[in-house]
C-alpha cells in the first residue's frame, strides 16, 4: 500500500490485515511509545485504513501519521461503548493531536436543604444530601449572582448549619433585609416554607406564577388594612419582574444548551450558553487545546463528548456546524440521560436568534483571544492550577492598607478582569474609629465595608480575594466573609518574602494548612505580584492625599467659636500655628475675644490622642 508516510518501523500494510470491522477504538503511540492521538470507529478497519491513503487528511493528520511507530485497538460490543471509552482515554491520557477540553471540572448547582428552616447554597460535587439541586449553572459566579437575586427577593437563609443553630440575635443578614432571622424566631415555620417554596418555583422556572400568588396575597393584605405587608408584597413583585424580564428568554420553556465554535489563526473557541427552565443563567467560553489544524466542525465535534459524557445533559442542544457523526451522539446521550436528546443545526424562528446571539459573544471572545491570547489568560490558567481551582477565575480583588505611624489610614481595593485592571471598580475606604496602626482592625473595617454594599447587590462578587499580609490579615478577611455569609470566594494573603524582595512570596489559602510558595518565573505569580503592586500604588497614592488635606487643614478649624477672624488674631499673635500648639491655656486666654473655656478647648485641638 502506498499513501501516507509513517514511521519506518510501522508497516501498515500488515496492521491492517490485522483489524476487524467491528466498532472500536485505536490509540496511535509514536517511537517513545506515547500515545498521540486517540481516536473511534464504527468500522475499525475502514477507519484506521483511511489515514494512509494517498493524500488523505489535513497537514495535522499527515504530521502525526508520519510519526506513528505502532496502533493499539480496542474492539467493542456496540458503536455507543467505542465513544464513551475513547472520551475516557482522551481525558485519561490527554493525547497531543486530540482537541482538549481543558476545564473537565464539575458544575456547580443550588442546594435547598431538607430541613425545618431549609438553607439555599453553593453546592458542587456529589449529590449526598437530602434536598432539592437546581443547575447545573456555568460558573460560581452564576451561582452567586441567582443566590443573590433570590435572597434579596425571598430572604431565605444562607447561612452554615453550625452558624445557624448558635445565634441568640440576629445576624448582618436580617439587618440588610437579606433573612428573616428564623435562627431567633422571627419568622414562623410556614412563612417560612412558602418562601422556600417560592424560591424553588423560581429556579423551575414558574417565576409568573410566583408573581401571580405574591400578587393574590397583596390583595388580600390590602383589603384587611395591612398596607404594610402590602407594601413588601409590591416590592417583592416589582424585583421579579425586573429579574424576569432580565433572565427570561422568549419562547423558551424548557432546558436547552446552545453550543457554538470557530477557529481563527489557529485559536478554536467554544461557547456555552445555558437556558433552564426558560431562564438564561450565563455563558461560558472555552479555548480548546490543539486546534491550529482544525476546523470548527471538528472542534465542536470533540468538544461535545467531552463537555456532556458523564453530566446532566438538556433535552435539546443548539448548536452552529454540521455534526458528522451527530445521530451517534444523540444516540450516546439520550442512553445516558434516560430520555431523547436532540441535537439541532438548521435552525428558525426563536431559536435561529438565540444561535445569532450565542455567535455574536462567541466571535467577540475569540476576538478577545486573538488580541491577547499569550497575555493574561495564561496567567489566569496559570493561576487556576497553582491554587487548585475548580473554575477559571475571572474576577480578582486585592485589599491593601497604608497610613505613615497610624496617621490617616487608607484602605484600598483594586480589581482585575480578563481584560487587566478594572480602574472603574477600584475603591477606597478611609479608616475611623480604630487604634492608629491597628491593621487589623483597618482590615477588618474595610472589608466589612465593601463586602456588606456588595451583599446589598452594589457591585460583583469576586472569584478570588487577595489580602496583601500573612495570617493574620487572612484571618480578619474570613471573618468578615463569614459574618456576612459570602460563600465560595477563595482567600488567599501574600506575605512578603525574606527581606521583601519580589519572587519570594508566601501564600496563604484559607482553609489549607500548608503555604505555597511559586517559582520565581510562574505566570501566577506575575499576576498575583501584579494585582498586590497595583492595590499597594492605590492605597498609597489615596494615604498620601488624606495626610496632604490633613496636614493643610487646621485643628482649630473644628473648634466651635473659632471663626476666621479669631483663627487670624491667633497666627499673629503667635507667629504660625506650630507656636500656637506649644501655647498654654494661660497664654491662650490673652487673645483678645478668646475666653479661657475657648482656650481650653483650642489647647485640647491640639493636644488630644
Amino acid at each position: 500500500m502506498s499513501g501516507q508516510p509513517h514511521s519506518a518501523d510501522f508497516d501498515p500494510k500488515a496492521f491492517l490485515k490485522t483489524l476487524s470491522s467491528h466498532p472500536g477504538v485505536y490509540r496511535m503511540l509514536n517511537a517513545a511509545g506515547e500515545v498521540i492521538y486517540v481516536g473511534k470507529a464504527r468500522n475499525l478497519a475502514k477507519r484506521v485504513g483511511s489515514y494512509f491513503s494517498r493524500g488523505a487528511g489535513s497537514p495535522k493528520t499527515r504530521a502525526m501519521v508520519s510519526q506513528i511507530a505502532n496502533i493499539e485497538v480496542t474492539v467493542t460490543n456496540t458503536e455507543n461503548e467505542a465513544l464513551i471509552l475513547e472520551n475516557n482515554l482522551i481525558k485519561e491520557l490527554r493525547p497531543r493531536y486530540n482537541v482538549l477540553l481543558r476545564d473537565d471540572k464539575s458544575y456547580p448547582y443550588i442546594y435547598i436543604s431538607a430541613d425545618g428552616f431549609p438553607r439555599m447554597s453553593f453546592h458542587r460535587g456529589a449529590k449526598r444530601g437530602k434536598g432539592r439541586y437546581f443547575g447545573p449553572f456555568p460558573s460560581a459566579g452564576a451561582v452567586r449572582e441567582t443566590l443573590n437575586l433570590l435572597q434579596k427577593v425571598f430572604r431565605v437563609r444562607q447561612c452554615e448549619d453550625s452558624f445557624f443553630r448558635n445565634r441568640s440575635r440576629p445576624c448582618l443578614q436580617y439587618q440588610i433585609k437579606r433573612c428573616t432571622a428564623p435562627c431567633v424566631g422571627y419568622v414562623s415555620e410556614a412563612d417560612y416554607a412558602e418562601d422556600v417554596r417560592h424560591a424553588e418555583m423560581f429556579l423551575e422556572g414558574r417565576d409568573s406564577q410566583v408573581i401571580d400568588e405574591l400578587v393574590s396575597e397583596m390583595e388580600r393584605a390590602s383589603a384587611a388594612l395591612a398596607f404594610e405587608k402590602a407594601a413588601a408584597l409590591r416590592d417583592q413583585i416589582a424585583t421579579l419582574r425586573r429579574i424576569q424580564q432580565k433572565q427570561y428568554v422568549s419562547g423558551a420553556g424548557g432546558d436547552l444548551d446552545i453550543i457554538v465554535s470557530d477557529v481563527k489563526n489557529g485559536v478554536g473557541c467554544v461557547q456555552v450558553f445555558f437556558i433552564r427552565g426558560g431562564h438564561h443563567l450565563g455563558n461560558k467560553t472555552f479555548f480548546p487545546k490543539h486546534t491550529r489544524e482544525s476546523d470548527p466542525a471538528e472542534v465542536l465535534g470533540a468538544f461535545l463528548p467531552q463537555y456532556y459524557l458523564g453530566k446532566p445533559v438538556p433535552a435539546e442542544v443548539l448548536v452552529n456546524q454540521a455534526l458528522e457523526e451527530q445521530q451517534w451522539l444523540e444516540s450516546v446521550l439520550g442512553e445516558q440521560a434516560g430520555r431523547k436528546v436532540s441535537i439541532s443545526h438548521n435552525l428558525r424562528g426563536d431559536r435561529a436568534r438565540w444561535l445569532e446571539m450565542a455567535e455574536a459573544n462567541l466571535q467577540q471572545a475569540l476576538a478577545r483571544q486573538l488580541v491577547n491570547k499569550t497575555g493574561l489568560r495564561q496567567r489566569y490558567e496559570a493561576l487556576q492550577d497553582a491554587l487548585g481551582l475548580d473554575d477559571l477565575p475571572n474576577r480578582l480583588e486585592c485589599f491593601d492598607i497604608s497610613h505613615t505611624q497610624g496617621e490617616a489610614t487608607v484602605a484600598s481595593c483594586v480589581v482585575f478582569d480578563h481584560d487587566g485592571p478594572r480602574k472603574s471598580d477600584y475603591r477606597r475606604f478611609n479608616i475611623e474609629g480604630i487604634t492608629p496602626g491597628d491593621d487589623y482592625g483597618a482590615m477588618h473595617q474595610a472589608l466589612t465595608r465593601r463586602y456588606t454594599r456588595l451583599k446589598k447587590g452594589e457591585g460583583k462578587l469576586p472569584d478570588i480575594l487577595f489580602i496583601d499580609g500573612g495570617k493574620g490579615q487572612l484571618s480578619q478577611a474570613r471573618a468578615v466573609l463569614d459574618e456576612l455569609q459570602v460563600a465560595d470566594v477563595a482567600l488567599v494573603g501574600i506575605a512578603k518574602g525574606p527581606e521583601r524582595r519580589p519572587g519570594l512570596e508566601t501564600l496563604f489559602l484559607s482553609g489549607r494548612g500548608e503555604p505555597i510558595i511559586l517559582p520565581a518565573d510562574s505566570p501566577a505569580l506575575h499576576l498575583i505580584q501584579q494585582i498586590r503592586d497595583e492595590a499597594h500604588r492605590f492605597a498609597i497614592t489615596g494615604h498620601r492625599q488624606r495626610r496632604a488635606k490633613a496636614r493643610s487643614t487646621s485643628p482649630l478649624e473644628g473648634v466651635p467659636g473659632v471663626g476666621a477672624k479669631r483663627r487670624r488674631d491667633l497666627l499673629n499673635q503667635f507667629g504660625g500655628w506650630q507656636e500656637v500648639a506649644r501655647a498654654g491655656v494661660d497664654d491662650l486666654a490673652r487673645v483678645k475675644g478668646v475666653s479661657r473655656a475657648l482656650a481650653q478647648r483650642i489647647y485640647d485641638a491640639f493636644h488630644q490622642d
